[in-house]
């Protein structure tokens, strides 16, 4: 490496902070750490500081924390940094050309997919809810549009039958930092390339939606399956049991595919016993087995029937009263 850059950095969440950390750690001089203002949060409301302007702190970095960058003053705060690069990962904030065009190289972003498919807010659950058995980082040159820069290097890494949106996430919070420093590495010393990315490639990952949690059992066991992985941590995938008296919203944190073919309609339980509760569905039943009742914890199936053996009768409807049927 010719000489350190000096970086200003700009991030979120704990993924962001992870790579925040590793900059921290490296030949590399953090000038500047950019977050969002201070928000609400908890109980009582109390304003909370983000990941990375926590770790920012202990280490003595300056944080700067504007709502945006359309004034004069914040883009001349941020210009007077004389940075080298303006590093970003899951900030949550536009940037607008003139930022893009401050510090000497640029802006580069740490985005969790392999560009250009899944470009957006979502990348690491669309990769999941799609089936795709590969995923990454991208480190890209950031231009005006939504993740379409030209792209300087990419790490991959497995999406297996087991991972979850919470899994992926962990293996990217490794595999980006590392990432990040070879990129800055190739940067300092000027020997970096970048690839135009293929528009007629692109997917769109779009920002997940609660409404979207509710599993339809007319679905395959595969897409329901996909589903149930892709909403963990959040929002996890859910159905309405409804009884005479009212609606229970259950949701389901494991599940297996099972191979069993049936005349049953799609929702209807075949079979509800220690090693889970199975339910038809368009293609194949899915066995799930770790689901997590109104107000209390997530529990093995085992346990749950224990209680609520009448909710899971053999030839009922999961949902209770047919959903699909229209009785109400």
């Amino acid at each position: 490496m010719s000489s350190p850059l000096k970086i200003i950095f700009a991030g979120t969440p704990d993924f962001a902070a992870q790579h925040l950390k590793a900059l921290i750690h490296s030949e590399h001089q953090v000038v500047a750490v950019y977050c969002p203002p201070d928000k609400p949060a908890g109980r009582g409301k109390k304003l909370t500081a983000c990941a990375t302007k926590l770790l920012a702190l202990e280490h003595g970095i300056t944080v700067e924390q504007p709502e945006n960058f359309k004034s004069i003053e914040a883009q001349q705060t941020l210009a007077n940094y004389h940075a080298d690069v303006m590093v970003v990962v899951a900030y949550g904030l536009l940037l607008p050309q003139v930022i893009l065009d401050t510090p000497r190289l640029g802006c580069i972003n740490v985005h969790g997919s392999i560009l250009p498919k899944w470009r957006g807010a979502a990348p690491i659950q669309r990769a999941v809810e799609a089936g795709d058995q590969k995923t990454g980082v991208t480190i890209m040159q950031m231009d005006k549009g939504l993740d379409t820069g030209a792209m300087i290097l990419k790490a991959t890494c497995d999406i297996t039958e087991q991972d979850t949106s919470a899994s992926i996430y962990e293996k990217l919070a490794e595999l980006g930092p590392d990432a990040l420093i070879d990129t800055l590495a190739l940067m300092a010393c000027a020997t970096h390339q970048s690839e135009a990315q293929d528009n007629s490639q692109a997917t769109y990952a779009h920002k997940l939606d609660k409404g979207e949690a509710e599993l339809d059992w007319r679905q395959s066991a595969l897409t329901l399956h996909r589903k149930l992985r892709a909403y963990i941590p959040w929002p996890v995938a859910q159905f309405t049991f409804t009884d005479k008296k009212q609606q229970h919203r259950i949701r389901l944190w494991q599940a297996s595919i099972v191979d069993s073919q049936t005349n049953e309609q799609p929702g209807t339980i075949l079979s509800a016993d220690k090693s889970g509760i199975v339910v038809a569905t368009a293609e194949k039943a899915l066995r799930l087995e770790v689901l997590q009742l109104p107000g209390k914890k997530a529990l093995a199936c085992q346990d749950i029937l224990n209680g609520r053996s009448d909710w899971f009768q053999i030839g009922q409807s999961i949902n209770g009263l047919d959903k699909y049927s229209g009785e109400e």
